[in-house]
């Protein structure tokens, strides 16, 4: 079976080959591909494949764009962080979605279900996906995240965040108590995700919550430091490009 991993996470993207290979070590991955760009491109100049594995958010935007571009008929396991109701969305004659982080057992599962209706192929309904995922959530930002702590999932409220920040690739949320908990997503995409009214990224490593704020200093070459509550593992300076408008934005 030759399979396509569509997924801008390459931690997630390996660990996806290493169970596929565990479920069948005849299983052909045939290449990972981080953007829809990158996706279009290479469907564009290759046969297609029994299955592909699709992330929801890529790095250049929803997946679903793939399919807007080209015609391409292949089944797709969809892979997501989204919440549960959004998840109900993905079952619309798709294959099947995998939460992650991807349990192995689903997996299995979703590759049953594929052999099962292998012979009869059917083109997942993306456009009614796709209407699905432009529709603006009530508050038209994200509310809330889904975190995985252990072997758990949890549902964190954005409300309860301190701030975002990344560190060696990964993405990291830190509540007002002080908990730090791992992202799907990365800090560019929780950019987009967040109310503006509410946080403002100060640097290309943090986003900060009004309410996180606790004192703001002047420092040296124009720049402000920030002590934030509760405190930061490192220091944090907004940027000098983005002082002023740090500034627009307390004063709203």
């Amino acid at each position: 079976m030759n399979v396509v991993i569509i997924e801008d996470e390459d931690r997630t993207a390996h660990q996806l080959e290493r169970m596929l290979k565990k479920y069948d070590p005849r299983v052909q991955v045939l290449t990972q591909l981080p953007s829809v760009k990158e996706a279009v491109d290479w469907f564009s100049g290759n046969p297609q494949p029994d299955l592909a594995f699709m992330d929801i958010h890529l790095e250049d935007g929803l997946a679903f764009r793939i399919f807007e571009q080209l015609d391409l008929t292949l089944p797709v396991i969809f892979t997501t962080a989204y919440d549960e109701y959004v998840l109900k969305a993905f079952k619309v004659n798709s294959i099947d979605y995998l939460l992650k982080p991807v349990d192995y057992d689903e997996l299995v599962a979703a590759l049953t279900k594929f052999k099962s209706i292998r012979s009869e192929p059917a083109l997942p309904n993306l456009n009614a996906l796709l209407q699905f995922m432009q529709q603006p959530q009530p508050s038209g930002f994200k509310e809330r995240f889904m975190v995985s702590i252990g072997t758990k999932i949890h549902s964190v409220e954005v409300s309860d965040s301190a701030y975002f920040y990344s560190e060696d690739k990964a993405t990291f949320l830190v509540t007002k108590g002080g908990q730090l908990l791992p992202l799907e997503y990365s800090l560019d995409q929780v950019a987009g995700l967040l109310n503006p009214t509410h946080f403002f990224r100060v640097n290309r490593q943090f986003i900060v919550a009004r309410t996180a704020i606790l004192s703001i200093n002047a420092y040296s070459a124009g720049k402000l430091k920030l002590d934030l509550r509760p405190t930061a593992r490192q220091e944090v300076f907004v940027s000098m490009s983005r002082v002023s408008e740090f500034k627009d934005w307390l004063g709203r």
